[in-house]
């Protein structure tokens, strides 16, 4: 029977495939201030203005490949029961071959009725007003901002406890509640800590073993380690 790799990716992964994310600039994204293009009061304020930031980005997500991070990953079920559970809202993971990839913030690629959250539809191209639901309600981006709730959360909390191995990768560990499940780990769980800066995690009762590299160099590193425990 596989042992359980659970696995938490930030922005860290997505920046080595060129995806520019606001944690690189004093909370700019792509140059916009992240209040106006990721919260539901920016949505209300100028909803023009979201709509063609995340056709921007839909189209930015199409001229970008899955790296060695994402592959290896992948690569890592044929000796691992796998499961990914990403802050990002690309779809790398699986496009580079991840079966079990659970997105707490929201895909990219969907988009959803403002009147009713379960209504969601896959969408590549372009969304405009006048895209509405089936009760000609507008649709919206298929993306958990800032301030609204996370509604994978419960289903991630599930998924950690059960991990025989923890890693988490290219994440700041500084948006919640997605940082908090980190001590929703078992007891006796190793977890394996992937940032080229990563930050003291206090209060951690687990086996911590930290690498301070880019997320591919540090996955490869986790994989030789992991493979030598087999």
């Amino acid at each position: 029977m596989k042992k359980k790799l659970v696995v938490l990716t930030g922005a860290g992964i997505s920046a080595e495939s060129g995806i520019k994310t606001f944690r690189d600039s004093d909370g700019l994204w792509e140059g916009h201030n992240v209040l106006d293009v990721a919260t539901p009061e920016g949505w209300r304020k100028n909803p023009a203005l979201v709509l063609d930031f995340y056709n921007q980005r839909r189209k930015q997500l199409k001229e970008v490949q899955p790296n060695l991070g994402h592959q290896i990953l992948a690569e890592l079920e044929t000796d691992f029961e796998v499961y990914i559970i990403t802050q990002n809202v690309d779809d790398l993971h699986e496009r580079a071959g991840s079966s079990n990839v659970l997105h707490l913030h929201g895909e990219l690629l969907k988009v959803r009725s403002t009147k009713n959250s379960d209504y969601i539809l896959d969408w590549q191209e372009d969304l405009n007003f006048g895209d509405f639901d089936e009760n000609n309600n507008q649709l919206r981006p298929h993306i958990v901002w800032f301030g609204e709730e996370v509604p994978a959360l419960d289903q991630a909390i599930t998924i950690t406890k059960s991990a025989d191995y923890f890693a988490v990768i290219g994440t700041s560990l500084q948006v919640y509640p997605a940082a908090g499940l980190i001590d929703f780990a078992a007891r006796e769980t190793p977890i394996f800590y992937i940032d080229p800066k990563p930050i003291k995690i206090p209060n951690l009762r687990n086996p911590l073993e930290v690498i301070p590299e880019v997320a591919s160099k540090g996955i490869a590193f986790l994989r030789e380690k992991l493979l030598q425990n087999l």
